[in-house]
């Protein structure tokens, strides 16, 4: 005789979850077969009269559950047992109500919510918003409306060719639109129903690039020799490229007064400030070969700048930017303003990810933030190789 297969509310709740983790993005499009109906695992009468505990206990667990969708129990009559009221399948209606069975209605009504109000203003983003459920169930209501705003202003002024910072939208500072421009230029090609390849965000919105000014100081002096005795410079990208300095090394860092620091070291240099701009150190082809660090703060948008980095260079490694560097340094915490609304970096280690989603999880505090100033230099240009 066979034991009878009996689904208990909590095997129900980890159908649903792996149901829901696959098919939420396609229930958002309206897609799935509703309702939803799932058999319970009703027993035979010899499978009950073989395990007659285990049928009452997932009885009485169905009895005392509450909770979302259509319990259905039938008769049954059982020559020995006599007749019996069991539990046979569970109807659920659509996906809020599955989505409230795991624990994840508050992300989906936000997620569906915001999908209506788009979709209605702008249908050509039915078949595109559900691939960033994430940022939609994510999002702060604020966010949400300046992204819906930033999306009105660009079909309104497809050609403006202004700076990104003279788009007049209240809040869109640098670091907001910085991280979002992979999912705003997806979004804007599906407005403009122009699918074409490889134009970035700036052509894709019709936005003028600015000239990027980038700091260096050279750390070696034979290598300042090469720059005409040159070892603090601020120039343009394309006019530092044509230097093809021989380095060994670069260090990346966030805050200038930090580069300002660096004393001399062989065959290296120092890039400062770059932000979010890192993704232009692609262009100098001196860095190719060198060995590159980043170091920034440790914060959310400094992992950001990170993953970014590793879009041109993708062998640079992280310096001070660990967890046991932040706990190390507890009483210099400050409050980091703004959080990184990625809820996650592809190009990060494990370690850093891990690091990242703590800052991001409130793991140590609301909001931590370690500026790399903070840290003791000694210990900071010991770990620089000073």
């Amino acid at each position: 005789m066979t034991r009878p297969v009996l689904r208990f509310p909590d095997d129900l709740r980890e159908i649903f979850a792996r149901r829901y983790r696959t098919r939420h993005r396609e229930w958002l499009a309206g897609a799935g077969t509703w309702p939803l109906v799932t058999p319970l695992g009703c027993p035979t009468e010899a499978e009950a009269g073989f395990e007659p505990d285990a049928v009452r206990e997932w009885v009485a667990a169905w009895r005392r559950w509450q909770g979302s969708g259509e319990l259905v129990w039938c008769e049954r009559r059982w020559r020995t047992l006599g007749l019996q009221s069991v539990p046979e399948k569970l109807v659920l209606e659509d996906a809020q109500s599955l989505a409230l069975w795991i624990e994840e209605e508050p992300r989906w009504n936000r997620a569906s919510s915001r999908y209506r109000r788009f979709t209605s203003r702008w249908p050509a983003l039915e078949t595109r918003l559900p691939r960033y459920f994430d940022a939609l169930a994510g999002y702060s209501d604020a966010d949400t409306l300046r992204l819906e705003a930033l999306l009105a202003w660009i079909e309104a002024n497809p050609n403006s060719n202004l700076y990104p910072r003279q788009i007049p939208i209240a809040g869109m500072d640098t670091k907001w639109l910085e991280v979002r421009m992979p999912l705003v230029a997806d979004l804007v090609a599906a407005l403009q129903a122009d699918d074409t390849r490889g134009l970035g965000f700036l052509e894709r919105c019709g936005l003028k690039e600015a000239p990027q000014v980038l700091r260096v100081r050279i750390l070696d002096p034979s290598l300042r020799e090469r720059a005409g005795g040159l070892g603090d410079i601020a120039a343009p990208i394309g006019e530092l490229a044509a230097l093809r300095l021989p380095v060994s090394r670069v260090y990346i860092v966030e805050n200038v007064q930090t580069g300002l620091c660096f004393g001399d070291h062989p065959g290296s240099v120092v890039i400062m400030g770059l932000g979010y701009g890192v993704g232009a150190l692609g262009r100098l082809p001196w860095l190719a070969g060198a060995e590159c660090v980043y170091w920034g703060d440790l914060d959310t948008h400094g992992f950001a700048i990170l993953n970014a980095a590793r879009t041109c260079l993708p062998k640079v490694v992280s310096a001070l930017m660990d967890e046991a560097t932040l706990l190390g340094n507890r009483d210099l915490w400050v409050e980091e303003k703004d959080q990184c609304g990625a809820p996650d970096l592809p190009s990060l280690t494990d370690a850093e990810r891990a690091v990242y989603q703590g800052l991001k999880q409130q793991r140590w505090g609301r909001n931590v933030r370690l500026e790399q100033e903070r840290i003791a230099w000694n210990e900071a240009w010991k770990a620089m190789g000073g």
